[in-house]
């Protein structure tokens, strides 16, 4: 299994408005690619938070060609979403990683 890893930084300002945005509407859509299984999500305790809050979602890919196949057909789409909508106030990055048995 694959571990999509997004790590997303929000301004206190619009934490809540993003929280229910996140929850209505983007988990979802990305669930809707059929390509993850599962997803997870947390909040990322021992952070400055100061300017805001860090977040951590995780999506279960299957396989490694699930997770081909969303980058390469849904992953800039979704991302083009969420940057015309929240701008420089969301900061985000993404890591992958191969669950280990």
């Amino acid at each position: 299994m694959i571990v999509y890893n997004l790590t997303i930084h929000v301004e206190h300002g619009i934490r809540d408005e993003w929280l229910q945005w996140l929850q209505a509407k983007y988990i979802p859509a990305i669930m809707a690619t059929k390509q993850f299984i599962e997803y997870r999500f947390f909040h990322l305790l021992e952070q400055d938070e100061t300017e805001g809050t860090t977040y951590v979602i995780q999506f279960i890919a299957p396989t490694a060609g699930h997770y081909k196949t969303y980058i390469d057909e849904f992953a800039s789409n979704d991302q083009r979403i969420a940057d015309n909508k929240w701008g420089h106030r969301v900061l985000s990055f993404s890591t992958v990683m191969e669950v280990m048995h």
